[in-house]
């Protein structure tokens, strides 16, 4: 349980320092490239719509930061 707690705050931390500092922020390109990427093959495929293919994208993105 400490496992997911730990988890839990690093993406509670990492979602707040890329809120505050914006593309400054080392995290927000990756996490928008993952978004863009999403997009692009929820166009592409079509059992995936872009807007689930963006939230994945940069969800999948944002994990593999905070689970470093």
């Amino acid at each position: 349980m400490n496992d997911r707690d730990d988890l839990a705050t690093r993406a509670k931390e990492e979602f707040s320092a890329m809120a505050k500092q914006g593309m400054a922020h080392p995290s927000t390109k990756p996490v928008l490239t993952g978004a863009a990427i999403g997009a692009v093959a929820g166009a592409v495929l079509p059992v995936v719509s872009i807007p689930l293919g963006i939230v994945a994208g940069a969800g999948f993105m944002f994990w593999k930061r905070i689970s470093r």
